[in-house]
């Protein structure tokens, strides 16, 4: 067996990527463009502005949106893949009606996160520690998600800043 990512570091991704806030953030921007200054709030009114606020801090501090003079908030790069990630996971769980066959955008994307949790701490030395323990359909559907977690490796590893632990705050 070798190691991918520590419990820890897949924990703290996972946390982070199933986030709905960050989810509605990072999607509404990549489908609609920028959002411009001080419009957050009506972009999002699902959303209370403490979700917002803190979605908006995350994807920030992680390197996921950032804000440019005269357009607003827009994805950058890293956030600009994560989207296209979302997008994968959500055709995926659409195709193979996962979890079931109508569900929300956002609960699908964390469903297929905790699917692929599991595979994303350690692997067999062919590379695989397929199926988790989910009842898949198909062997079509463990090889389509074969990708999305390729994916989803691909994409935790270009961005570490994603996996890091937090350090535990000192005591006084």
């Amino acid at each position: 067996m070798t190691s991918l990512f520590t419990p820890a570091e897949v924990r703290t991704a996972v946390e982070l990527l199933a986030s709905r806030p960050l989810i509605r953030l990072v999607t509404e921007i990549d489908d609609n463009g920028a959002i411009p200054p001080r419009r957050l709030a009506n972009t999002l009114p699902d959303l209370p502005r403490h979700q917002q606020r803190s979605a908006t801090e995350a994807a920030r501090a992680h390197g996921l949106v950032r804000t440019a003079p005269g357009t607003g908030l827009e994805l950058t790069e890293p956030g600009s893949e994560l989207a296209d990630l979302y997008d994968a996971a959500v055709r995926w769980a659409r195709r193979h009606a996962y979890p079931t066959p109508v569900c929300e955008f956002s609960s699908r994307i964390r469903h297929v996160l905790d699917l692929l949790t599991p595979s994303l701490v350690a692997q067999d030395a062919d590379g695989s520690s397929w199926p988790s323990g989910a009842r898949l359909s198909s062997a079509e559907a463990v090889a389509d998600l074969g990708r999305v977690r390729a994916l989803l490796i691909q994409w935790l590893a270009a961005n570490p800043q994603v996996t890091r632990v937090p350090e535990p705050e000192p005591v006084a």
